[in-house]
């Protein structure tokens, strides 16, 4: 870490507790609820061969569904200096549930600068900070790897009106006020685009030594054009202190990632984010290429 241990206000830096491990799928494996299952036997067929033991859930093809949307200005001011502000609203039987969460995060290829950006609210009630090393696919070739680090606020039912100016979310992420833009600048949704997230949470992966992680595979569809943008296998694992993690559980762990790619490339959306896919949408050049 670098020579700054603390925030301007001594709470010190948030150290890294989770691990994420991501591979996006290309949308037309997933035209029909069956492509949840076809990839989890390959998942399955993985796991046995390395020794990873699985644990499955009850009902471990159960949807979830999920709107997903971003805020960012007109010309991406957030997005572009590394921000994303999401609103998630979960869906139950067709309505949509009172709680909503909104998530504010910094995301950076350096760990150090995502560490020190304070990304906490100034906002009475209950906040979670996750700071996660995101472990993806490298953008142009099957079978490598490379880190994301993420720095989360997240927000539960926050009384917050997202399409107002930035000063104005500036004044709940003090963080934004930092930033070179106008601060009447206005905030809006990300290319008008509303995201129905899908998906399900099959089980859990035992890479021994106490490293577990529970495993997603979702897709994103475009709510107004009802197509499939593109799909992701996920899983994440939570622990105390990274440095406790141990060498051969977490070798296992990068190896099981690794090989998911290798075992079927044809079923691999690379070079991108699904953030950046739904930014890219409008035609508008991104200087943050994630």
């Amino acid at each position: 870490m670098a020579d700054l241990k603390e925030y301007s206000d001594g709470h010190p830096l948030d150290q890294i507790h989770y691990l994420e491990y991501k591979i996006l799928l290309k949308p037309d494996h997933f035209v029909r609820p069956e492509g949840y299952e076809y990839y989890w036997e390959i998942i399955e067929k993985v796991a046995k061969k390395l020794g990873v033991k699985v644990r499955m859930e009850k009902h471990p093809f159960k949807r979830a569904v999920r709107e997903v949307l971003f805020f960012d200005t007109h010309k991406f001011d957030l997005y572009n200096r590394r921000f994303i502000l999401r609103k998630r609203t979960y869906y139950v039987d067709g309505w949509p549930e009172i709680d909503h969460e909104l998530a504010f995060k910094f995301r950076s290829e350096d760990m150090n600068k995502a560490a020190e950006t304070d990304v906490r609210a100034l906002l009475e009630g209950a906040e979670r900070i996750k700071f996660k090393e995101e472990l993806l696919p490298l953008r142009d070739k099957v079978g490598g790897m490379r880190s994301l680090f993420s720095h989360n606020c997240i927000l539960t039912t926050p009384n917050i009106m997202l399409d107002q100016a930035l000063s104005d979310i500036a004044k709940i992420f003090p963080c934004l006020g930092e930033i070179d833009v106008r601060p009447n600048t206005k905030i809006d949704l990300v290319n008008e685009v509303r995201v129905n997230e899908v998906e399900v949470s099959p089980g859990h992966f035992d890479f021994g030594h106490g490293l577990e992680a529970k495993a997603g595979i979702a897709i994103w569809r475009n709510r107004a054009t009802e197509t499939s943008l593109v799909g992701e296998f996920s899983f994440q694992a939570k622990f105390d202190r990274l440095d406790d993690i141990h060498q051969k559980a977490r070798k296992l762990a990068d190896t099981f990632f690794i090989t998911l790619q290798t075992e079927a490339p044809e079923w691999l959306q690379l070079g991108t984010t699904k953030t950046y896919m739904v930014y890219g949408m409008g035609g508008n050049s991104l200087k943050n290429h994630e």
